[in-house]
């Protein structure tokens, strides 16, 4: 929930979640500020797992202000969120460094949902699947193993303005995302690969956007 709520307002979160009902059919992972993690994660239903917004690409160092997979693991979160639009448009990491921050997270035994999304003006000059498969194949290029990777679609034009991206626009973009993992890397790994969307969703259009066959979250 990027960078809002004390325990106050955490502890509301942690109530709803509890008194569901939440299916057995759907996986749910909440992103929690790293300070919050480990209440969060030992409050939490059991149904319910916690991911970091963020980690650096090595295990230790002198990098103030930053954790490490290692430490997300050592207290017992198994998840990161990395490459969000905001760490690439608001604190200009790239793609490479993003990439090396999916590998070092994967290989340390985190799942990673990787972000991916283009910027108004892109899509406005008409280079959305330019601006998403540069970003995907940045990722790809590394990544031996898919099974603990979830790709996130997040349109950087949709989070937090207000304008969604229609069910078919997210459906268009998730389609032609599985096209290129089909042929990029292979058919298994595009049919298995859970690309989820984000930007904007609400309880209102959650239900519409989950119909479309190519969005899995």
């Amino acid at each position: 929930w990027k960078m809002n709520g004390v325990k106050k307002e955490i502890d509301g979160i942690i109530d709803i979640l509890k008194a569901g009902p939440i299916s057995a059919d759907v996986e749910i992972v909440v992103g929690v500020p790293a300070i919050y993690l480990e209440y969060v994660k030992n409050n939490f239903p059991s149904s319910v797992a916690a991911s970091a917004q963020n980690a650096y690409k090595v295990s230790k160092g002198a990098f103030t202000g930053e954790i490490s997979p290692a430490m997300i693991l050592d207290i017992g979160v198994s998840w990161v969120i990395l490459g969000h639009s905001e760490r690439r448009n608001v604190f200009g990491e790239n793609d490479e460094l993003i990439s090396e921050k999916v590998v070092h997270a994967l290989d340390s035994g985190l799942s990673v949902v990787a972000c991916i999304g283009e910027k108004l003006e892109e899509r406005e000059a008409g280079k959305t699947e330019a601006v998403v498969f540069q970003q995907i194949k940045a990722i790809a290029d590394k990544i031996k193993d898919w099974s603990k990777v979830v790709v996130a679609y997040e349109p950087v034009w949709a989070i937090g303005t207000g304008k969604t991206a229609t069910p078919q626009q997210a459906q268009e973009v998730h389609q032609k995302l599985r096209e290129w993992l089909s042929k990029n890397v292979s058919q298994s790994v595009a049919q298995s690969t859970r690309i989820v969307y984000g930007g904007s969703v609400t309880a209102t259009n959650c239900k519409e956007l989950a119909k479309e066959a190519d969005i899995d979250g």
